[in-house]
């Protein structure tokens, strides 16, 4: 999977969700790798956390290579989750990556051990509390506003984490790839010249939504095959 976002990125992958009508189920905003640069794309490994270290060593039994870990500890900014031991565990389960809805710490470690990890930020306490396990703490994981289960794909680079149905992954894909071709086209016109207003047939738009209030951008470069907003 992450040969096939090896050209992409998320704001390309939203955009496709959008075009394609598909949910566009992004993790909040500032959930972001720990080392600038790293990437991740693979199933989600769902699991909640509840205090201890132990329900991730459950959630690697069940692993395949390339599974992303993705933690639910409910966007919580008082403890970190997530540790170099832990990350070690999940590199040596052949775990891609791991995606995480609140903090980690030992920083300087998971730079080191270079697999990426994406979170809010850093924090140094770990967990004091240990909750009760819900039975299905390994089957479905709370992302935010999301739900996430082993039927979905995580994506995460610089710009944040996305979660596509992995049904509808081919077709997201594809069509993201059509709109990088698109834009990367419209960059190297720019750079030669080639204003984004000319290329949009910015003053056919003005005289269409003059004519039409209801006519919107959007809809205009959809008409004309360009793709700026989705």
């Amino acid at each position: 999977m992450i040969k096939d976002f090896a050209d992409l990125s998320t704001p390309l992958i939203a955009d496709a969700c959008v075009r394609l009508g598909e949910p566009l189920r992004a993790a909040p905003a500032g959930i972001l790798p720990v080392v600038a640069g790293q990437r991740v794309a693979g199933r989600v490994l769902p699991a909640r956390h509840y205090g201890s270290v132990d329900v991730f060593l459950e959630a690697f039994t069940h692993a395949a290579p390339g599974d992303v870990l993705v933690i639910d500890n409910a966007g919580r900014r008082d403890e970190a989750c997530i540790g170099d031991l832990a990350v070690l565990e999940a590199e040596a389960a052949g775990v891609a990556g791991v995606v995480v809805w609140g903090l980690h710490r030992d920083t300087p470690d998971l730079i080191g051990i270079g697999l990426p990890v994406f979170s809010y930020g850093r924090h140094a306490p770990g967990p004091v509390r240990l909750d009760d396990q819900e039975p299905d703490a390994l089957t479905t994981a709370r992302f935010g506003d999301h739900e996430v289960t082993a039927a979905d794909v995580v994506f995460g680079d610089d710009d944040g984490v996305l979660f596509v149905a992995a049904d509808r992954v081919d077709a997201v894909l594809e069509t993201a790839r059509a709109l990088f071709h698109t834009e990367r086209e419209q960059a190297r016109r720019i750079r030669a010249g080639e204003t984004l207003r000319v290329q949009t047939r910015f003053d056919e738009y003005l005289a269409g939504r003059a004519e039409d209030p209801s006519y919107t951008f959007r809809r205009h470069l959809r008409r004309i095959g360009g793709a700026i907003e989705e």
